[in-house]
């Protein structure tokens, strides 16, 4: 199984309570294509400028990502994000952004990319997605991110864009703003009346919701003693989800379950330290401990009634 994963490659500058990096390879492809590479082979679609070398590819090539597909821009500049963290690590306060090369950005997908299993649409213009979308109509399972930018400034074609996928991926306020329903449970029904089967609520450091026509999930965040850095947290949880369900044959209520306890899984690793350098150096066998765990945590059987 492959999956392909379309969204921004970047540079961050992050200082958070804990400490700072000035530039570090980030961005939503990135993110994702880290978490997913653990279960499926990944090909990421993203700009990079001149100032994308042999160590960021490096850190791609280093977990099996394919990066054929990465449109490098002679003479341009990478996407670049500066934020930083207080106490509150749920909201980042950005301090500058330079669009860079991504302001551009025209997805150009080879038959190999257009082919895979899964696609993933990171969170980008919604005409873009949509533009990515058409390209891949026989992917088996295709998910989105977006955020409340565009919700607030082109609505309609996020709407359109959504009817299009099967798996959606939105914070519980950007559910909330998106249907106009203060319920979370409503909103993501109207969610799934735009066309998506599946809808899946984060909720930051409490953790995700998962709404089916069949049935509702909610799972925790893994808890942490340190959280250092959660830039991209959201992403690697997606990469973890769709990584995983592109390395099975279904998409069931079990299976969508299992996704998420990864999803979750991988994004408490990737916050425990700044950027990718958790993920980068993680090993599998790190990963199903946890996961393991988190089942001995969530588990009910054996208690008393």
């Amino acid at each position: 199984m492959s999956l392909t994963v379309v969204g921004s490659i970047a540079f961050d500058a992050v200082k958070s309570p804990f400490g700072e990096r000035e530039k570090m390879l980030g961005g939503a492809a990135v993110h994702f294509s880290l978490a997913a590479s653990f279960f499926t082979d990944v090909r990421v679609v993203g700009p990079v400028g001149d100032d994308f070398g042999d160590d960021e590819y490096g850190v791609l090539h280093g977990r099996g990502v394919n990066t054929d597909d990465i449109e490098h821009v002679e003479g341009g500049e990478t996407f670049f994000w500066k934020a930083h963290y207080e106490f509150d690590m749920n909201t980042a306060h950005t301090e500058d952004t330079r669009l860079g090369v991504f302001g551009e950005f025209e997805p150009k997908l080879s038959d190999a990319s257009r082919s895979s299993d899964v696609l993933f649409l990171a969170n980008i213009q919604p005409d873009v997605q949509r533009g990515v979308r058409e390209q891949c109509p026989d992917v088996r399972i295709a998910g989105l991110d977006s955020m409340n930018l565009w919700i607030d400034t082109a609505r309609d074609s996020l709407v359109q864009t959504i009817g299009g996928v099967d798996l959606l991926f939105l914070n519980d306020a950007e559910l909330r703003m998106l249907t106009g329903e203060a319920n979370l449970v409503k909103a993501s029904r109207a969610v799934m009346e735009m066309g998506p089967s599946t809808v899946v609520a984060k909720q930051g450091e409490y953790g995700a919701a998962l709404f089916t026509a069949d049935g509702f999930f909610a799972l925790p965040a893994y808890p942490l003693e340190t959280v250092v850095d959660p830039t991209g947290a959201g992403d690697s949880f997606a990469g973890g989800f769709l990584g995983y369900l592109a390395s099975r044959s279904e998409a069931s209520d079990e299976e969508l379950r299992r996704a998420m306890t990864y999803g979750s899984t991988l994004a408490s690793f990737n916050v425990e330290e700044f950027g990718t350098e958790r993920v980068s150096r993680l090993a599998r066998e790190e990963i199903d401990e946890r996961y393991s765990e988190f089942e001995r945590m969530t588990a009910l059987a054996g208690l008393p009634a």
